[in-house]
C-alpha cells in the first residue's frame, strides 16, 4: 500500500476544499488498472476497503461498478448512495452523477443544485435539462434566452435529444431571443471552459489530489457493503485515477420543452379533472405523462387556480357522456380523475 496522508482544509465562500491522497491511495490505484484489463471483480475487492473508510474516488469509482453492473450485481441504490457519500466531500463527477440519477427519480428539487453545477461545467446533460427547466419555468426563473443557450450547447455536444426541443422551441421563441442566445451561448461556454479548469485541472492522477469547490451536499447515507456479482465484458466506466474519461452518460432522463398551454377547445364544453397540486409544476409533469393517452386526445391541457392549488384538467368533451366514459378509462388504469363542466 503507497504512503501519503489525508488532509482536508475547508474555507467559505470563494475558498476551495483540498483533499489529498490517503495511504489507502494505492488500493485505488491498483483497483483501476484491474478494470483496465478487464477484471471488474478484482477492481472492487480493491475499492471495497477504502471506499467503507471514506476515500471519496473509490466510493466514486464503486458507485460506477454498481451502476453498470461489473464485478457487481447492478445496483442503483448502491450506486446512488456512494455517489452521495462522494459527493459530499466535494468529488466533482460524483456530484454531477448523483443530480442526474436524482432528477431521473423525479427528486428534481433536490437534483437542480448538482444538476446546475454541472452545467456551469458544460455537462451537455446537465445543460439540456436546465435548458428545458428555464423554458418551462420549473424549479428555475422562466428565461427562454438561456433555456435557447443551453439547449444550443447540448446540441453542439450531439446529445439527441436537444435537437428536437431545439425545434419545438423555434416555434414559441421569438426570432430576436434566439438570436440573442448564440450570444449568451458563446459566453456559456467559456464559462464552462474556465470551471471544468478551476475544478477539475488541479487533479493530480499520480498523486490522487483534488482540488474543488465544496457541494452543498446532504448528509452522506451510512455505508452499504457491495455483494458480490458476475463481472461484466467490457470497460467504460471513468474513474477518478489512473485513466481518466468524462463521466459515462447516466440512463437517458425524458424530459421535454412544455409549450404553452392551449385554450379550451370548441369541441364542447365536458371537462375532466385530473388533479388538484400546491405545486403547478406537477401538473404540467402529470400531463406530460398522460398527454398521449387516447383518452385525452385532441383535448385542451387547462390549469385553474383554486385558492394554492391549481388544478390540472383536459377540456373539449362534446358530452357528459364522453367524458364519463374517458374518466372510466382513465381510473381503470390507475388514474383518479372526475368529470366537470
Amino acid at each position: 500500500m503507497g504512503q501519503g496522508s489525508k488532509r482536508a482544509v475547508v474555507a467559505a465562500g470563494a475558498l476551495l476544499s483540498l483533499v489529498l491522497a490517503a495511504p489507502l491511495h494505492a488500493d485505488v490505484k491498483d483497483g483501476v488498472d484491474a478494470w483496465g484489463r478487464g477484471d471488474y471483480a478484482g477492481a472492487v475487492r480493491e475499492w471495497v476497503g477504502p471506499a467503507a473508510k471514506g476515500d471519496p474516488d473509490a466510493q466514486f469509482n464503486l458507485a460506477q461498478a454498481y451502476r453498470l453492473g461489473r464485478g457487481v450485481d447492478a445496483d442503483q441504490v448502491q450506486a446512488e448512495a456512494l455517489y452521495a457519500r462522494a459527493a459530499a466531500q466535494g468529488h466533482v463527477k460524483a456530484a454531477d452523477n448523483y443530480g442526474l440519477l436524482l432528477f431521473q427519480k423525479g427528486e428534481r428539487e433536490k437534483a437542480i443544485p448538482y444538476v446546475k453545477n454541472a452545467a456551469v461545467r458544460g455537462d451537455p446533460r446537465a445543460q439540456y435539462l436546465v435548458g428545458i427547466a428555464h423554458f418551462n419555468g420549473d424549479l428555475v426563473q422562466k428565461d427562454w434566452r438561456r433555456a435557447y443557450a443551453l439547449l444550443t450547447l447540448a446540441n453542439g455536444a450531439g446529445l439527441p435529444q436537444a435537437r428536437g426541443a431545439l425545434a419545438q422551441m423555434d416555434q414559441h421563441i421569438p426570432i430576436a431571443d434566439r438570436q440573442a442566445a448564440q450570444v449568451l451561448a458563446a459566453s456559456l461556454k467559456s464559462e464552462a471552459e474556465a470551471a471544468r479548469a478551476r475544478d477539475l485541472a488541479a487533479v493530480d492522477l499520480a498523486l490522487g489530489a483534488q482540488d474543488v469547490e465544496p457541494y452543498a451536499a446532504p448528509a452522506p447515507p451510512a455505508p452499504l457493503p457491495p455483494r458480490a456479482g458476475p463481472s461484466g465484458t467490457a470497460a467504460g466506466a471513468d474513474f477518478a485515477m489512473g485513466r481518466q474519461a468524462e463521466p459515462a452518460a447516466v440512463p437517458r432522463v425524458e424530459e421535454r420543452p412544455r409549450l404553452p398551454d392551449r385554450p379550451a377547445s370548441s369541441a364542447g364544453p365536458w371537462k375532466i379533472q385530473l388533479g388538484a397540486f400546491g405545486v403547478a409544476g406537477n401538473a404540467d409533469r402529470l400531463w406530460n405523462q398522460l398527454a398521449g393517452r387516447s383518452e385525452l386526445a385532441g383535448k385542451a391541457k387547462l390549469k385553474e387556480p383554486a385558492g394554492r392549488l391549481t388544478k390540472l384538467l383536459a377540456g373539449g368533451y362534446a358530452s357528459k357522456a364522453a367524458a364519463d366514459a374517458a374518466c372510466a378509462s382513465l381510473k381503470r388504469s390507475g388514474q383518479d380523475c372526475l368529470v366537470t363542466r
